[in-house]
């Protein structure tokens, strides 16, 4: 949410072995003066990540508001921004972990990772894309089916409602549904709603003349307030406050 905050983050593509799993990995890395933390707020991809660190890796579940997490000390991180097609090997149920995070017993992958960081990004990302595509199985059609609904939903601004997504993708609204709940853990509705305010945020941040009506409109919300209470809802502040912190 506040660029100008971020520490050193480099993303980096999939290799195309795990094309299919992978929408990108991303690793920051920070140091801290002594006594002093940085606060990272993030409007994360309706998706789940999958995050190695020293010593340690988890499961990131899809989110349903704004986060944060407090960076302190010096450390890195390297995660993979998941695909749907990926997310079965780690949990039947995406949806039990919203808004939080569990442990994942990967002791070889959090070793070949570390023994690259922090200095050698692309030796992590090779080191963490050979893992994967040494423990995940074949795709179903489903789940490339799943992959196709989420690339959908964020790269066409024109998608508004979750009846463009299934006519575009030749398939039901029942089907999407389901298919959010076994591979996302968020409804479809909720991954539209979601790109809208990332997108809005955009438009604030790097569009100072930009007013807030147009940004609706563009966006294809009824009006203003109905942008408005949106953004609230799930950022937890005012467009308007946003916009005023972004500058």
């Amino acid at each position: 949410m506040y660029p100008a905050r971020l520490p050193t983050f480099d993303r980096l593509s999939a290799p195309a072995a795990v094309d299919h799993l992978v929408r990108w990995f991303w690793i920051p890395q920070w140091d801290i003066q002594p006594g002093r933390t940085s606060r990272q707020h993030v409007i994360a991809y309706p998706a789940c990540n999958l995050v190695v660190e020293a010593g340690a890796a988890e499961l990131s579940g899809p989110t349903t508001r704004a986060s944060h997490r407090d960076l302190a000390g010096t450390g890195w991180a390297v995660g993979a921004l998941l695909r749907p097609a990926a997310v079965p090997h780690f949990t039947a149920d995406p949806a039990a972990l919203r808004d939080t995070s569990v442990t994942v017993d990967a002791p070889e992958l959090v070793r070949q990772v570390s023994a690259t960081m922090p200095h050698r990004h692309r030796s992590a990302v090779d080191a963490f894309a050979a893992w994967l595509a040494a423990v995940t199985a074949p795709p179903s059609a489903d789940a490339l089916l799943a992959n196709a609904m989420t690339e959908l939903i964020d790269a066409d601004p024109d998608i508004r409602t979750v009846e463009d997504v299934a006519t575009r993708l030749s398939v039901s609204v029942r089907t999407l549904q389901r298919l959010a709940v076994r591979y996302v853990g968020l409804p479809p509705l909720a991954m539209v709603r979601r790109r809208r305010l990332q997108e809005a945020a955009a438009r604030l941040r790097t569009d100072p003349t930009v007013t807030l009506a147009d940004v609706a409109a563009d966006l294809g919300y009824s009006d203003h307030a109905h942008l408005a209470k949106e953004f609230r809802s799930v950022l937890g502040l005012t467009l308007s406050t946003y916009r005023r912190e972004v500058s």
